[in-house]
């Protein structure tokens, strides 16, 4: 067993945010368990490892320790055989009050593997409500989904299990799964989307204090040490793509330095309830004039947030629906539409033409400013190039569309 005692300070904070605490592993280490103790009620240090082979997890600052072992680690953490050398524990100083924070690290190190918890009984499938009728375009099919959700494997409340069949019973064809700085949710997903009957899109919430981006694709783990540039090439290295989230969202706004763009915005976040508050369509108009538009809940847990699906993105896409693929191919294509809710009203892309649905008398507000009045509850009405803007009478967002 190792112990390291000590006190952070804002100076510390203030050199080096992130500080790494060595821990030996000994050949022949069956698991590693780490706790963290400090006074929470003053301060906010996050938490993570690292071997010498890399990344071995992370759960910030909702956990006080983790085991990795061979066959289990706990959740945010990747289980695995226990490389000897040298180990790093990891905290990041998010919070340190001006008189400093007191912490000590516990490390012990076993030759024997302890039992792994027992595994949570996986809810029952739910019945599915009826989808939504929606047209198809040239073969393509419209999928509701959400694309910002958080499990037990970063500061979610719930097992993956239970997210899975939450979304179904949400009318939702697919969601991503973006636990914070972290991949270990990864494995599990596709198993899960299939005994629920939902797409689940691998996805991580790069978390900062200086703002958050989620990658989608199973690109591995994208290291949020590094600047937000890597993280971009990082993901399209691999195929996937990034967006920048809940970019005015308080004090986990975006204030990023970045030399290349990307294209994808969560320009609709749960946080933005009062949708005839501008400044969300004006900033992503300024990030780039040919932003694409998505939306998530972050949801973390019930009561606590908005549900799965609030808001709604949907993709229009080719191929089987329920490859994972196939959902970040048409966010890759720009083909989004999001709406308050599964069963809201609805812009949508047909080509050269827009099709409100469940919108009579609203506005549609095209990107050179002018207007049109929706009537009827399926109206259509000739489409321009960008984005598009569905209000209510008090210039209200009811619906956006790429």
């Amino acid at each position: 067993m190792v112990v390291h005692r000590g006190r952070w300070t804002l100076r510390d904070r203030a050199e080096n945010v992130m500080r790494a605490v060595p821990v030996t592993v000994a050949p022949g280490t069956a698991a590693l368990t780490v706790r963290l103790d400090y006074p929470r009620a003053d301060g906010v240090l996050d938490l993570g490892c690292v071997g010498p082979a890399g990344f071995r997890g992370w759960s910030g600052g909702v956990r006080d320790g983790y085991t990795v072992a061979a066959d289990w680690a706990t959740p945010g953490y990747l289980p695995g055989e226990l490389e000897p050398g040298e180990w790093h524990v990891l905290l990041r100083l998010h919070r340190v009050p001006p008189q400093g924070l007191d912490f000590e690290v516990t490390a012990t190190t076993s030759t024997s593997p302890p039992a792994p918890p027992p595994a949570p009984e996986a809810p029952p499938r739910p019945e599915r409500p009826p989808r939504r009728a929606v047209p198809e375009v040239d073969g393509r099919r419209w999928l509701a989904g959400d694309l910002h959700a958080h499990t037990v494997h970063s500061d979610g409340a719930q097992t993956i299990d239970e997210l899975a069949a939450l979304a179904v019973s949400r009318r939702l064809d697919f969601l991503a799964v973006t636990d914070h700085n972290t991949v270990s949710h990864h494995p599990w997903l596709a198993d899960a989307g299939r005994r629920y009957g939902i797409t689940l899109v691998p996805g991580q919430e790069v978390t900062t204090d200086r703002g958050h981006a989620n990658v989608f694709g199973p690109v591995g783990w994208v290291d949020f040490r590094q600047p937000p540039d890597e993280w971009l090439a990082t993901a399209e290295r691999a195929g996937g793509l990034m967006s920048i989230n809940h970019p005015l969202s308080g004090d986990c706004a975006w204030r990023q330095p970045v030399t290349t763009r990307t294209r994808f915005v969560e320009v609709w976040h749960s946080s933005w309830w009062d949708r005839t508050w501008g400044a969300p369509l004006a900033w992503a108009q300024a990030w780039r004039p040919d932003v694409v538009p998505i939306g998530g809940s972050d949801y973390h847990r019930p009561g606590a947030d908005a549900l799965p699906g609030a808001p709604t993105t949907w993709v229009l896409t080719d191929g089987d629906p329920g490859d994972e693929a196939a959902v970040r191919e048409a966010l890759g294509a720009g083909r989004t539409a999001i709406s308050a809710g599964p069963d809201a009203p609805l812009l949508l892309r047909l080509g050269d033409e827009l099709l409100a649905l469940d919108a009579d008398g609203a506005l549609l507000g095209y990107p050179d400013g002018s207007h049109r009045v929706v009537r009827g509850d399926r109206c259509l009405l000739p489409a321009g190039d960008g984005l598009h803007v569905l209000e209510s009478h008090r210039m209200e967002v009811i619906a956006l569309c790429s």
